[in-house]
């Protein structure tokens, strides 16, 4: 059965196991605060800046919270917050909605950006300026079906033939010295990796998956919970939630400062990169939404939708389901 992610890959055991585990005794009272664990999805950078914002400002002790961000490790974000060994972390809808299908009980709870900011990139020299153009080329990827599946639609737009394309598995092989040597054209995420190739002074040229389809619009990232935290422990969502809307409102409205914060907190990170990326992403966070972190059933939906047309859905999903904006401050 053809899958959305690697989500699925990992073994389930660990989920079905510690579901039953015991997630905490909610907020308490006092001058005590509240541990929590969040963890990323994968190693810093400007999509998490409201985090270290939320920590670095207090925004999380105002609210009698002491979390812990964590990375992920071995095991994934998505797997850790679903099994209840992360209260909270970093996913993504693509994951969420493979998830939701096979009752794995994670929930979005907030979007960090309102818009994909992915798409497919190649260097400006070598004139892949629309899909129809990746025909005779070399895409170099991870392997995941979904990966030929979004480029055969936006093909598909243009009249172009699909099986005309190369696809080949690079993994993590880093993007600049694959499309140098092995590729054409590969996914990206501006917001980092064309960040760092205007910094290079390498020219790109991109096709952004939200101009070809309102479906693959999707949110990517987004906070996430468990079923079982949102249950018994609603104050607690609640609050954290509220501190990191303030941490991304912050960021959003202070991108310089935001960078600096993110800077201290992770000091390996590159500096310049870390600015420039946060003054792209900055306006970004809330961008057309009447709130910070508002998703809607319609997205949820018409990415599914495109999933199932596509057969690469397998379950039942229901996106009312899959996310919330209940725990959203007003």
């Amino acid at each position: 059965m053809k899958k959305v992610s690697l989500f699925v890959a990992l073994s389930l055991l660990l989920v079905l196991s510690a579901c039953n585990s015991k997630e905490g005794n909610g907020k308490e009272k006092g001058s005590k605060l509240e541990k929590v664990q969040f963890v990323l999805d994968w190693t810093p950078n400007t999509n998490h800046t409201g985090l270290y914002v939320a920590k670095e400002k207090g925004f999380f002790e105002d609210e009698g919270l002491n979390v812990e961000i964590m990375l992920p490790g071995e095991a994934g974000a998505d797997q850790l917050v679903a099994a209840g060994k992360a209260s909270f972390g970093i996913g993504a809808q693509e994951s969420i909605t493979d998830a939701r299908a096979q009752d794995i009980p994670i929930v979005s709870i907030a979007a960090i950006l309102q818009h994909n900011t992915s798409g497919f990139a190649s260097l400006k020299k070598d004139g892949i300026e629309s899909p129809k153009d990746y025909e005779g080329k070399t895409y170099g990827g991870w392997g995941a079906p979904i990966e030929q599946a979004v480029i055969s639609s936006l093909m598909e737009k243009e009249h172009a033939d699909a099986k005309k394309v190369e696809f080949i598995n690079i993994g993590s092989s880093d993007f600049f010295t694959a499309v140098e040597r092995d590729i054409d054209f590969g996914w990206i995420y501006y917001a980092w990796t064309g960040i760092e190739a205007e910094l290079r002074g390498i020219d790109l040229n991109m096709q952004y998956l939200k101009d070809y389809s309102d479906k693959l619009d999707f949110y990517t990232p987004v906070l996430t919970t468990n079923e079982k935290m949102i249950s018994n422990n609603p104050d607690t969502v609640r609050s954290f939630v509220k501190a990191v809307a303030k941490g991304y409102e912050f960021a959003s409205e202070n991108p310089e400062e935001a960078a600096t914060i993110l800077l201290k907190a992770v000091p390996d990170l590159d500096e310049e990169l870390v600015k420039a990326s946060q003054q792209w992403i900055s306006p970004k966070y809330k961008d057309d939404a009447p709130r910070w972190g508002e998703q809607k059933l319609s997205i949820w939906q018409g990415y599914a939708e495109w999933l199932t047309e596509n057969d690469l859905l397998d379950g039942e999903f229901i996106a009312e389901d899959a996310f919330t904006n209940e725990f959203l401050p007003n």
